[in-house]
């Protein structure tokens, strides 16, 4: 396996779309790779083998992850186990840190070369982590701009690549042809993603359809579109939607950049889609909620003051970020409505995301596989087995 072997390791749909670019861009340079580990559709149409589905490291929170960890904990180990024995060319973490960085770690130390792409968010919360990266990694793949001087501060290596949905959003799709390819006329639309994880779409959906019923109604002509990330999340909102009978809503699956193509707003769970919405130029109210006692935590360690990346990215506040008990239909409605009628307000938002669009746009798939191939080499001088194009 050694030769010509990347072991990828992803948890989620964002993870899913990072993994490919970054396959595609190494087969460039070796066609001969082979490629496996944990990963999604996409990852998996350009041959890759993932031994489980993705899905089973798609858990949100401090608290929910405790339901599952005897399985994830089994999965560690059996991965471990795996390819310290087989001993592939290198090893790609992509996000879920809890995870993937213990993995790295034990790898590393069998002299497997290992690379963490998207860096955690030390810099926000749980910065003891650091140092946990530090342990597990060869390098660090960072996607937004600031995060490369928190790790140069402490001396690990670290490379910013930009984000690959800064390259190819929006893309050639118009405003006009996705409200025609949703069958949508051309009246207002306002877009609800409340996220690609159950536990999410459980904690956010309800009052996210609660507000956008409030919406419907002081705005008659006002059309809803609903975007299932997946087809777990479809029959979940599917199933949802029974207790709405009055909504009158379009629910779509899997396409959440023509949904955003076609709206005029967007209310959105906090995270990868809030990135997509700004590089569409949407404006947007996002929201987040975890389990009381997961969010206690999460907030009392919490070091930035925000959480969204627009408002991140921005290094101020853009748009509006609606936490925890903060999630409430009206005041949801209220912020929505502002956005659909005050076009000062809304074009406020967009100019400020054009500029964050132009620093992320960068070539990030091939920045982040010259990234690895450059670890795989410089690992060589001390391992013996190089990156052989």
């Amino acid at each position: 396996m050694s030769d010509n072997t990347i072991v990828i390791v992803a948890g989620e749909a964002s993870g899913d779309i990072l993994g490919a670019g970054l396959m595609r861009a190494l087969l460039k340079q070796r066609p001969d790779l082979k490629f496996e580990g944990i990963g999604g559709p996409q990852m998996i149409a350009l041959g890759f083998i993932s031994l489980v589905p993705m899905e089973r490291l798609s858990v949100m929170g401090l608290v929910e992850v405790l339901g599952r960890l005897p399985e994830l904990l089994m999965l560690r180990r059996r991965l471990i186990k795996r390819y310290t024995q087989t001993h592939p060319m290198a090893m790609v973490g992509i996000d879920a840190p809890d995870f993937n960085l213990v993995l790295e770690t034990q790898l590393k130390l069998n002299n497997i070369p290992t690379v963490h792409y998207v860096s955690p968010s030390v810099w926000a919360w749980r910065e003891d982590r650091v140092f946990t990266v530090a342990k597990a990694c060869h390098r660090v793949l960072a996607l937004l701009p600031f995060e490369v001087p928190y790790y140069e501060r402490h001396q690990i290596p670290a490379t910013f690549v930009g984000h690959p949905l800064a390259d190819v959003i929006p893309g050639p799709l118009t405003l006009q042809q996705a409200r025609h390819q949703l069958q949508l006329k051309d009246q207002p639309v306002l877009a609800l993603l409340p996220g690609s994880r159950a536990m999410e779409v459980q904690k956010l959906a309800p009052d996210f359809l609660a507000a956008a019923a409030i919406l419907q109604s002081q705005m008659p002509h006002l059309q809803l579109v609903l975007a299932a990330a997946n087809v777990q999340r479809h029959q979940q909102l599917l199933t949802l939607l029974q207790s709405y009978p009055q909504l009158k809503i379009v629910l779509v699956l899997e396409q959440s950049h023509r949904v955003l193509a076609a709206a005029d707003a967007v209310l959105v769970a906090s995270g990868t889609a809030t990135l997509e919405a700004l590089l569409f130029e949407k404006p947007m109210v996002v929201c987040y909620r975890l389990s009381p006692i997961s969010y206690a935590l999460f907030k009392r360690k919490l070091k930035v003051p925000f959480v969204s990346l627009p408002n991140l990215l921005a290094g101020h506040k853009v748009v509006e970020e609606l936490l925890q008990h903060q999630v409430q239909p009206q005041r949801i409605a209220n912020h929505l409505q502002t956005l659909l009628v005050d076009q000062a307000t809304a074009q406020k938002q967009r100019s400020q995301f054009q500029d964050i669009h132009q620093q992320l746009a960068c070539g990030a798939d091939v920045g982040a596989a010259k990234a690895v191939i450059e670890v795989v080499n410089q690992c060589n001088k001390e391992f013996g087995s190089g990156f052989k194009s």
